[in-house]
This record gives structure tokens, sequence and C-alpha cells, in this order.
């Protein structure tokens, strides 16, 4: 019997701009899985994955770079979040650069997303069937960063940015029957995760969510741990893990089109330098 294949999308917010380089070429030359996972940007850029959209994630990142409505500082003072959620989520799938939903349906992979929950700092995983309003509620959350977003209330539960709790879900993935496992990182082999920088900060804003803080400054421990993990997956042969080969050196929110355009074909050029070995493993 064939083992399930996945793949595993970590975030990073701009730099997803790798994974979609990644996932285009992917896409390109056919490759699929039997169910993708996506973490923050690896679930907001991901999902263009199993909706088959070559292209869409870099276009509309590099077009609305500089709008007020996308990410500024405007969003933040007017609405709580940087990333304005109705824009992003509502506005820019279903008017300016429309979201295949059809096809996102009748694909056969599924996709799932990971969330904190801020009451408990623990994780939550699940399925967006459909990417209907409350799917996108959940991506949303995914996505969700401190200090710069507000929780997202889903079924009486608030939540955050899924990277907090579970940064790279491959052990869940493993879990739930997903034998053989392609990676997509977006930081290179070497790096080491150091504490956070603005917990003080963290601890005033987030008061009401002690839970979240507490993740918070544990999660470089956790990251770290989960980085070793996957590099020894590798060398059993489970997993494949496709990452730079340096630091890509983008801003978390980077507004430079021509800086967007390069990690983003950073991603392209790794994935066809390791297309045959990446065919191979899924075979």
């Amino acid at each position: 019997m064939a083992k399930k294949t996945g793949l595993v999308l970590e975030g990073g917010a701009m730099r997803g701009m790798f994974t979609s380089g990644v996932l285009d070429v992917f896409m390109e030359n056919g490759i699929t899985v039997d169910a993708a996972i996506g973490v923050s940007a690896g679930a907001t850029f991901g999902c263009n994955f199993k909706s088959k959209q070559i292209g869409r994630a870099i276009r509309y990142n590099k077009k609305y770079a500089h709008d007020r409505r996308y990410c500024s500082f405007y969003s933040l003072f007017t609405s709580g979040d940087l990333y304005n959620a109705d824009f992003c989520y509502n506005v820019l799938p279903n008017q300016l650069d429309l979201f295949d939903y059809d096809t996102y349906i009748s694909n056969p992979m599924d996709f799932y997303v990971v969330v904190t929950n801020a009451e408990t700092g623990e994780p939550l995983y699940t399925q967006l069937k459909d990417c209907s309003e409350k799917d996108m509620r959940w991506m949303r959350a995914s996505a969700s960063m401190p200090l710069v977003s507000k929780p997202v209330e889903i079924d009486g539960m608030k939540l955050l940015d899924g990277g907090i709790a579970d940064s790279v879900p491959l052990e869940y993935f493993e879990s739930i029957g997903f034998e053989k496992n392609i990676v997509i990182l977006t930081q290179p082999r070497d790096f080491i995760k150091q504490p956070p920088k603005f917990l003080p900060l963290m601890k005033i804003i987030l008061c009401k969510y002690p839970k979240i803080v507490e993740a918070v400054a544990t999660r470089h421990l956790r990251y770290n741990k989960q980085r070793e993990f996957i590099l020894s997956r590798e060398k059993e042969g489970k997993a494949l893990v496709i990452c730079p080969e340096k630091a890509l050196g983008i801003s978390r929110t980077e507004k430079n089109v021509a800086e967007l355009e390069r990690v983003y074909q950073e991603g392209r050029r790794e994935a066809i330098k390791r297309l045959e070995e990446i065919k191979a493993f899924l075979s």
C-alpha cells in the first residue's frame, strides 16, 4: 500500500514568497501530495496550491504591496490588524484577484491550517474544506501575528498565529497518517531561533492572555527542537526538506517589490534544482 504523502509549510510572513516560488514550480511540473498543512503565511499563500493558481501569491503581493488597505500602520490603527482582515480575506479573493473556490473544492488534496488558542497557548488544527467565510477566519487566525493583530474569535475561542504553538507541524502530520512529507522551511538549515526580543512589550499588550505570553517566551525552544526532529526524519528518508541556502534577508512586512520578487525567485531556483529529487521522493 502506498504511503500517504504530505506537505508541511512553515510561516514567516513575507519569507513566504520563497514558499510561493517552490509551490509554483510544483504546480508547473504536476507535483501533488495527498494533503498539505500551512502555518501563518504557509496557510495564506499555500492555499493557492490547492486551488492550482500559479503565480497568484507573488502577483497580488507585488500589486498591493503599497496599498494601505493591505498591510499598513493605517490599517493597524483603524482596524487593530496590520494586515487588514476585510481586504485580505474578502476584497482581495472575491473582487481583486479572484480565488478559485471551485478548483479548491474539487482538488482531492486536503488542506489544513494551524492556529494557537490564545487562552490556553495550545495548538489547534483544522481542515479547510471549501474556504468558506468561516474557513477564511481560520486562515486569518493562523496568520494573526501577536502585537499587530487582534485575536480571531471562532466557536467561542480566541485564536492567534499558529506559529506560536506549532511552527512546523511535521509531528502532527505524521500523527494523522502522512508518512512521507515534504517540509518547506523559510529559514536555512543551520538557523537557530533566539529568545523573543519583544517579550516585555507582549507581557503588557497581551496581559489578558498569559498563556500566549508563556508560549511566545518558550517558542524558540520548541522551534529548535522541531528543527532537530525534521532533520532527523530527513536522514531516515521520511521527510524531504526544502529551504533557502542562506538567510533570505527580507522583512516580515516587506513592501519592496524587487525584494519580494527576489525571494520568490530563490524559491523557484531551489525547487527547480531539486526537481528530480522531489519526484523520486514522492514516487
